[in-house]
């Protein structure tokens, strides 16, 4: 599943990223406050790289809840039928 092909770490700093991109400019101070990925103090980061994590937990299960509950069974007309 490519969920745990994505490293939380690098889902939050793309995030961050994204959004140090998408948020309005406050007057007169430009993109000067808005600070890169290694100026995020550690704190901020290890909470941002928790909810990332939770962020693809939800992901998973969200994919494992659509798959069926008995894939043991032949869906109606697969079934091979005769000798």
């Amino acid at each position: 599943m490519w969920i745990h092909e994505v490293a939380p770490e690098r889902l939050a700093e793309i995030f961050h990223h994204y959004q140090q991109a998408l948020m309005p400019e406050v007057a007169g101070k430009g993109s000067e406050g808005r600070g890169t990925w290694k100026e995020v103090p550690q704190k901020e980061k290890s909470r941002m790289v928790a909810a990332a994590r939770l962020a693809l937990l939800e992901l998973e299960s969200m994919v494992n809840d659509q798959a069926p509950a008995r894939q043991y069974f032949a869906q109606p007309g697969e079934a091979e039928w005769g000798c």
